[in-house]
């Protein structure tokens, strides 16, 4: 598992996403957990189970201690159920993922200590917006609404880093 890690941190590192830090208060571990993917079917003595398979592995900052001593952004997310019936009775409509979405908020340099995780090499802090701070879906979701305003609920819908487009024509 180590040299996932590794592997993460350089690739961070080469992106200018994170960067080496000596000295925070808030210094938070990281885990390597699995990233499941398609089913497969096991056969066991007695029947066949279908069972996600492990297709890589993710590395993940348990926040959970920066977290509990944040002051929750209560701005609302919406529900998935009325965002999917705007887009029941659509003639086109496509779903879009904002891959590595989050990383496009810049964190302000006086709170990026605050992301500091430590591995096995040392210990970095971001300059973006990771996934795992409890207030990063609100953040990422003012954002977008804040971006899209006047297309949502009429041609888009965004829901945390997934987009929907839709409407009665192509164009």
């Amino acid at each position: 598992m180590g040299e996932v890690v590794k592997k993460e941190v350089l690739r961070l590192l080469d992106t200018g996403l994170i960067y080496p830090i000596s000295d925070s208060s808030w210094v938070s571990p990281v885990h390597v957990v699995p990233k499941k993917g398609g089913m497969t079917m096991v056969v066991n003595e007695k029947e066949i189970v279908p069972t996600r398979t492990v297709t890589r592995w993710r590395v993940c900052i348990d926040y959970r201690k920066w977290n509990d001593a944040t002051r929750k952004d209560h701005f609302p997310l919406p529900f998935i159920d009325q965002m999917l019936e705007r887009l029941s009775g659509q003639q086109f409509y496509c779903f879009l993922d904002s891959f590595s979405g989050y990383f496009q908020i810049p964190i302000s340099p006086k709170d990026q200590e605050k992301t500091t995780f430590t591995c096995p090499y040392d210990t970095f802090a971001y300059r973006r917006m990771p996934f795992g701070l409890c207030n990063a879906p609100a953040t990422f979701q003012r954002c977008m609404v804040a971006i899209f305003q006047d297309m949502i609920e009429t041609s888009m819908e965004v829901f945390m880093d997934d987009f929907s487009v839709f409407g009665s024509s192509f164009d």
